[in-house]
């Protein structure tokens, strides 16, 4: 008689019993709720979450449940009316304190959270929410890294002692590159073309060729470079808009690169797209500068000509201001800015990471009385009517203000605090300096938005696909193969479970309408694998073997069958995964998942269930199959 192994008992039934858990959370029905986080991103402690209370009792608002979860507050409302008014009473009383999300969440009991469960994630399609796709200005940020060489080249050729007429940004064309613009750099002396050459020539990612006119060479990018520079703005700007989201406390969200310039935004549970366009949006930026103090910035500004190394800005009252091009320090050196409220009004401290505090210490050294800049600095696209108050390129609007131009009374390092704003700028420009800067900006292509009625009424028509499609495998199955038709039910059902119990431990893995489908054809692909083993069950009694060794050569003999045709099936998931985005990668998560629990039910759940049943039988006459 054919030994089964008792190890393969204990997998399935500890495997089951670890799904069933995981998978439970899923059977509890969602709360309209509320995610509160501080500003200043610290933790809800005991007293915010008296404050937040303070603010719902106020409102006549009685939670569902409220409850810690990291550094959030989680508040479970009893209805979306509720939820709105909440969120309304805590940004009120708050008075800006607090980030409130709008979600959903689950109401599984306390002890299931205690031990670190949770219910699969929903995507948007699902959940409800609302989805940006963003197109990153590439050629805005090789525009920049050419600026970049401009002021190395100058640098470079004045430390070497190479003398210079002039060194532009000019338009033209070059095929080389791909790019339309280059730098042209005209030397005093014709007959320093080498010694410029050999200087230039520390200067990375360039290309030098003489120009027409003896004494000028033409400075490019080079292809390489160019698409360095636009994959590397595009990445950063994956990571900004990342941390960005962070900072507006919305609970799993999704950003990710689409192709070569875009970017997809889904953020799910937030009903109301204005707070995020405008945060994901901003390109705002600082930029610290010496006041050219020597010169009339009100003769600069009748002339329309500025004293060569200075440029003309204006104030918030429109009044002119003169100030020197060479930076202090720029708004990508910030590592952290937050806000607070001192005797001049609403501040933002900043802080600069180590090259920029070093900057600002030898600056402010050398100029102590003499007054410094904070220049307020936003790049962005016009859309119809709408007025620029700075240069216009194209369709892209630069505006650029002095927010504040005061005296330096002592040494400035790495911290300080910069004063100007009203209290909704201050807020504004700390969330975006903290969260990091675009390295070029976005502008926003296409927005969606899926309410959360629509995301039920998915949610309960994917359901129901699922439960008809199975419901007809199963009279198919008990039909005709009868007691083992049976057996094969409560593996398909064994394999959703263990299938929806992966995807909630899994961090990451977030089930969409594609994804459900996904589960379907799963439930489909698992039932056709107990199809072929019955079949080789069947054939093994048509050729005499008793039945114990038809059902130990018909596993047996099926396994290679089944395995190859999940594993193509795999390679197909593998390659939709690699190459598809949004909707199609969630497709081929559920289906890379459900191929290996199928295995795993159809194989060896499948074989305990009919060992335990009629494998251990000593006389068996005939198999129900």
């Amino acid at each position: 008689m054919y030994q089964f192994p008792t190890w393969r008992y204990w997998i399935v039934g500890i495997v089951m019993v670890t799904a069933t858990l995981l998978a439970l959370p899923n059977v509890f029905t969602y709360d309209d709720s509320l995610e509160i986080s501080r500003k200043d991103r610290a933790a809800m402690d005991a007293a915010a979450q008296e404050r937040i209370t303070g603010f719902l009792k106020s409102a006549s608002i009685t939670p569902n449940a409220q409850y810690p979860e990291a550094d959030r507050l989680v508040v479970r409302l009893p209805s979306a009316e509720a939820q709105q008014k909440a969120r309304s009473a805590i940004q009120t009383g708050g008075q800006g304190d607090y980030v409130v999300a709008l979600t959903r969440e689950s109401r599984m009991p306390q002890w299931m959270r205690s031990v670190g469960l949770s219910p699969m994630a929903l995507g948007l399609d699902l959940r409800g929410g609302v989805q940006f796709l963003y197109e990153v200005d590439v050629a805005g940020s090789v525009a920049q890294a050419l600026e970049r060489i401009e002021r190395d080249i100058r640098s470079q050729l004045r430390d070497d002692r190479v003398p210079y007429t002039s060194v532009v940004i000019e338009k033209g064309s070059n095929t080389e590159t791909g790019t339309q613009e280059r730098v042209r750099v005209t030397l005093r002396d014709p007959g320093q073309m080498d010694a410029a050459r050999k200087s230039l020539a520390d200067v990375q990612g360039i290309s030098i060729t003489e120009g027409a006119v003896p004494g000028v060479l033409e400075v490019a990018m080079t292809a390489d470079q160019i698409r360095l520079r636009q994959d590397a703005a595009v990445q950063q700007n994956v990571t900004t808009l990342r941390n960005r989201v962070d900072a507006l406390g919305v609970a799993e969200p999704v950003v990710q690169r689409q192709g070569r310039n875009r970017i997809l935004v889904q953020l799910p549970g937030v009903d109301d797209p204005n707070e995020a366009i405008r945060v994901l949006g901003a390109t705002a930026t600082l930029e610290f500068r010496l006041v050219d103090e020597g010169n009339d910035p009100y003769t600069a500004q009748r002339t329309n000509r500025a004293p060569i190394g200075t440029k003309l800005y204006f104030t918030r009252e429109k009044a002119p201001i003169l100030l020197k091009r060479e930076l202090i320090v720029s708004g990508d050196q910030l590592t952290d800015a937050t806000t607070g409220f001192g005797d001049q009004g609403p501040e933002v401290n900043v802080r600069l990471d180590d090259r920029g505090g070093k900057q600002m210490l030898n600056a402010t050294k050398e100029n102590v009385g003499r007054r410094m800049a904070v220049v307020y600095k936003e790049r962005k696209r016009l859309g119809q009517n709408e007025r620029c108050d700075g240069q216009v390129d194209g369709e892209w609007c630069t505006e650029e203000k002095v927010v504040t131009a005061p005296t330096i009374q002592s040494v400035l390092s790495s911290s300080f605090r910069i004063t100007g704003f009203t209290a909704g700028e201050a807020h504004d420009l700390s969330l975006t300096l903290r969260a990091g800067s675009l390295a070029t900006p976005n502008f926003l292509v296409e927005q969606r938005t899926v309410g959360p009625t629509l995301g039920k009424e998915n949610i309960k028509n994917g359901f129901n696909a699922m439960l008809i499609g199975m419901s007809l495998t199963f009279i198919f199955l008990i039909l005709y193969y009868r007691a083992f038709g049976a057996i094969a039910c409560v593996v398909l059902l064994a394999n959703v479970v263990v299938l929806i119990g992966a995807m909630s431990a899994l961090p990451g893995a977030t089930l969409s309408l594609p994804g459900i489908a996904g589960i379907v054809l799963t439930v489909g692909m698992a039932a056709d694998a107990n199809v072929l083993i019955y079949e080789r069950v069947r054939e093994e009694l048509r050729l005499g073997n008793s039945p114990q060794a038809a059902i130990h050569a018909g596993f047996d003999k099926a396994f290679s069958a089944i395995a190859d045709s999940n594993i193509t099936t795999l390679i197909a998931g593998i390659v939709l995964f690699a190459f598809g985005t949004g909707p199609i990668k969630g497709f081929a998560v559920t289906l890379m998942i459900g191929i290996a629990t199928s295995l795993f039910t159809a194989i060896l759940g499948s074989r305990v269930l009919i060992q335990l049943i009629w494998g251990r039988r000593r006389k068996l006459a005939a198999l129900p199959v």
